[in-house]
């Protein structure tokens, strides 16, 4: 079979999409940095413990329970029981990143960090923790992307998905939907994705101080759970429109994980960062 090619305006896109998500969470940090006289190091933390967190530990752990085959490994009772169940599915999907990154928030604050309890530590992991996660899944999808669509434009990707056919026909598949995505991608779709980046990094500075001021101050540990519930009903949302168990749009999910990122951000901005007027020193 052959693919349609990627034209020259698809592929600029692509690339100014790859330079905006690897490039701008970086300017981000660095003017928070200067402007805040804040340690590069606490920017680190949230990007490691989102590494550590969400990709080696929750990943690998939701793929064996959930998507097995996507591991290679058999298909089991569980999986077949849960995949067959859409809001199971959806709440599963959306528990465990809720889970893992707010109780990898709660390790980093109570531990490596455990000694910056200056206000603005929280918002400095969660520049890392979400910067990172834009750079790394964003950037890598877009790299991804391009690579294939200079494949398909020379004619290697069609002896791949061939290979690919007798190896494992549902990869085909799945080449075939995103080769037909790529020489269609458009502005909208760019916008899409820089529009939904923009409220979830806010989310997950929002959620950073929540759970910062869950370790910060013992009587406000409820908002620790808080973060978890507000991550998964975030992640469940998308996971049923994934399923198409909600009657919504590509704009339409996108408008309500704003709504959510904004509601996270600004309820936590405002009613903790800003109220904590008093910032001790710093002591390590």
């Amino acid at each position: 079979m052959e693919f349609e090619k990627v034209g020259t305006q698809q592929l600029t896109l692509m690339i100014i999409g790859l330079c905006l998500f690897l490039i701008v969470p970086l300017i981000i940090a660095i003017i928070w940095k200067l402007v805040k006289k804040e340690r590069f190091s606490t920017i680190l933390v949230g990007a490691v413990t989102f590494l550590l967190f969400a990709l080696i530990l929750e990943k690998p752990i939701q793929n064996v329970l959930v998507f097995p085959t996507q591991m290679g490994l058999p298909d089991h009772a569980a999986a077949r029981f849960i995949n067959a169940r859409p809001i199971l599915w959806a709440f599963l999907v959306g528990l465990f990143p809720g889970v893992f990154e707010e109780t990898g928030r709660l390790i980093a604050f109570k531990t490596v960090l455990g000694k910056r309890k200056n206000r603005e530590t929280s918002v400095s992991y969660g520049i890392g923790h979400g910067g990172f996660e834009v750079m790394l899944i964003l950037g890598l999808t877009y790299i991804s992307n391009i690579s294939y669509a200079f494949m398909i434009n020379s004619g290697a990707f069609e002896a791949v998905v061939e290979q690919a056919k007798a190896l494992a026909p549902e990869q085909a598949d799945q080449a075939y939907a995103v080769a037909a995505q790529l020489a269609t991608f458009s502005l909208s779709d760019l916008g899409i994705g820089v529009f939904e980046r923009i409220f979830a990094f806010l989310f997950h500075v929002g959620a950073s101080i929540l759970v910062f001021y869950a370790c910060k101050e013992r009587k406000k540990f409820w908002l620790y759970p808080l973060a978890i519930l507000l991550h998964t009903l975030t992640d469940m949302t998308a996971a049923l429109y994934m399923k198409e168990a909600l009657p919504l749009s590509q704009w339409g999910l996108n408008i309500f994980v704003a709504v959510f990122g904004a509601l996270t951000f600004f309820g936590a901005y405002f009613l903790l960062y800003r109220k904590d007027t008093v910032d001790p020193e710093d002591p390590s």
